[in-house]
Parts: structure tokens; C-alpha cells; sequence
């Protein structure tokens, strides 16, 4: 009688943690798709904001190159084209962020330095573990007493 029961107890507790270790398993899946859905909308909300600017830029750019140019035409000032030498390199940034390859490139580059230079992306004084954190909370702790 008693071993039926102990089989039945083993069996209930090797179920019960199949289905802990299956929960937390699914639990784990729903935050990693969770984390990279807000990942992916933070991303496409900093391209629009980038497309959004690029409206702005391109505006401004446009107005004030035409003024220049109607300045140095005027006045017969070369000089006055100079400004828009650095401008055309911010437009250039903004279009490539918005609509252009800078991200795929980013992405790559990013890749790259995953895969070949690892040891630049080491924290400082390692990786962080429960003990170290303990013993900041603690000395954190004693601070706030001590006050």
C-alpha cells in the first residue's frame, strides 16, 4: 500500500515539474517576443522621427541654399556658399537614416563586432553577478540607516 502511494507521489511530483519546467518555458518565449515587438517599435518610431526631421532639414536646407546662392549671385560673394558645404552632409546623414541603407550597414557592422572584436564589449570588472549586487544593496541599505 505504501509503495503504491509513494509511486503515485513520485509520479504526481515528475508531472507537476513538467509542466513548471513547460510554463516556464512558455513564459520565457512570450517575454523574449515581447521584448523584441518593443524593440522593433522603438526602432520604427526613431525612423520616423528621423523621416519626420528629414521633412523639416530638407525644407530648411533648400530655402536657405536658395538664399545663399541669391546672396553670392548678388553680392558677388563666393564665400557665401560655404555654409552649405556642412548643411549637405547633414542632409545626406538624414536622408541615408530615413530612407537609405545606413541601418542595414549598422546592423552589419554591429555583427561584425559581435563576431570578431567580443573582448570591447566586456563590462568593466566583468559581468555582473547576485553576490555583487547583494553586497551593493546592502552597503545601500546601511547608507539610508545611517542618515
Amino acid at each position: 500500500m505504501g509503495f503504491i502511494f509513494s509511486k503515485s507521489i513520485n509520479e504526481n511530483l515528475k508531472n507537476q515539474q513538467e509542466f513548471m519546467l513547460m510554463n516556464s518555458r512558455l513564459q520565457l518565449e512570450r517575454q523574449l517576443l515581447m521584448h523584441n515587438q518593443m524593440r522593433e517599435r522603438q526602432m520604427a518610431m526613431q525612423i520616423a522621427w528621423t523621416r519626420e526631421l528629414l521633412k523639416y532639414f530638407g525644407t530648411f536646407f533648400g530655402l536657405t541654399a536658395a538664399g545663399l546662392t541669391v546672396g553670392a549671385i548678388k553680392n558677388k560673394k563666393p564665400q557665401l556658399f560655404l555654409p552649405i558645404v556642412p548643411l549637405s552632409f547633414i542632409l545626406a546623414y538624414q536622408y541615408d537614416m530615413g530612407y537609405g541603407s545606413l541601418l542595414k550597414r549598422m546592423k552589419g557592422e554591429a555583427e561584425n563586432i559581435l563576431d570578431t572584436e567580443c573582448i570591447m564589449l566586456e563590462m568593466p570588472k566583468g559581468p555582473l553577478t547576485f553576490e555583487g549586487l547583494e553586497k551593493a544593496r546592502r552597503a545601500q541599505s546601511r547608507f539610508f540607516i545611517e542618515k
